[in-house]
């Protein structure tokens, strides 16, 4: 049953990558436990745009889950106290009426902050650019059933292919690592035949460009796994391990 709800958001501010910033203190009253975390923002910038005071900046698109833009850590963990969700998924009902809600932006040296809650993930654009894709000529678009892929390396290309870049994975890593999410994106290609031509320069391109732009090592304590809103499993790091000492050996 929906109710409404008083809550208190301790929000950080930030005005760039280079200012200091500084957290700042709401209330919102009269929250409905059904309304999405995103809409519950929406309410505290209509009420801040009613006092004449600047509203917070916070990155959302589809607000169903798909493209990983809405990107928060609350309450100390990434996208929320729900498990397998965006934030946008994120509902008011996983808060107690009272309850003080912490919002940030993800930690991390390779997401600098761009304004209060946003921050500039275009690291992981330029790590697909250096090989997260397919350039041979395929023709054009073969029968579905023309190229013989095993079900298991299909469905697993499948799920590797799910993840969204949200970079939940980075702000969940005590070392700032995208290696879940390059090892994501190296699976579902290194598993299916059109990407096994570029398989090793992918590999060491991606991991060359991952290392150039600052995220850290991976140590294997999974806590990206845990917090994925995709479920990207830990497995396709082993997979990426693999496949990168493969293309080490054939230098």
């Amino acid at each position: 049953m929906e109710k409404n709800i008083n809550i208190t958001l301790k929000v950080w501010r930030q005005n760039g990558a280079k200012a200091k910033g500084r957290f700042e203190t709401y209330k919102v009253d009269n929250v409905s436990t059904g309304s999405s975390f995103l809409e519950m923002l929406d309410m505290l910038n209509e009420q801040l745009i009613n006092e004449n005071k600047e509203p917070v900046a916070f990155d959302h698109d589809c607000r169903e889950g798909i493209c990983g833009m809405c990107s928060l850590y609350i309450n100390g963990r990434p996208h929320g106290p729900d498990d397998d969700v965006t934030t946008c998924q994120l509902h008011m009902r996983k808060f107690k009426d009272g309850q003080t809600i912490t919002i940030e932006p993800w930690r991390s040296a390779a997401f600098p902050v761009i304004h209060d809650l946003i921050v500039d993930r275009r690291a992981f654009d330029k790590i697909i650019a250096a090989g997260g894709y397919v350039s041979v000529n395929t023709g054009g678009v073969p029968d579905a059933n023309a190229i013989a892929i095993p079900k298991p390396d299909a469905d697993e290309a499948m799920d590797s292919a799910s993840c969204i870049g949200c970079g939940a994975c980075v702000a969940a890593c005590k070392n700032g690592s995208a290696m879940l999410f390059v090892s994501a994106k190296v699976s579902q290609l290194a598993l299916l035949p059109q990407g096994r031509v570029e398989g090793a320069r992918r590999a060491k391109a991606m991991v060359a460009k991952m290392d150039e732009l600052g995220f850290g090592n991976c140590t294997n304590t999974g806590a990206c796994e845990v917090e994925c809103p995709k479920n990207i499993s830990l497995s396709n790091i082993a997979r990426l391990n693999r496949e990168f000492l493969c293309a080490k050996l054939q230098d």
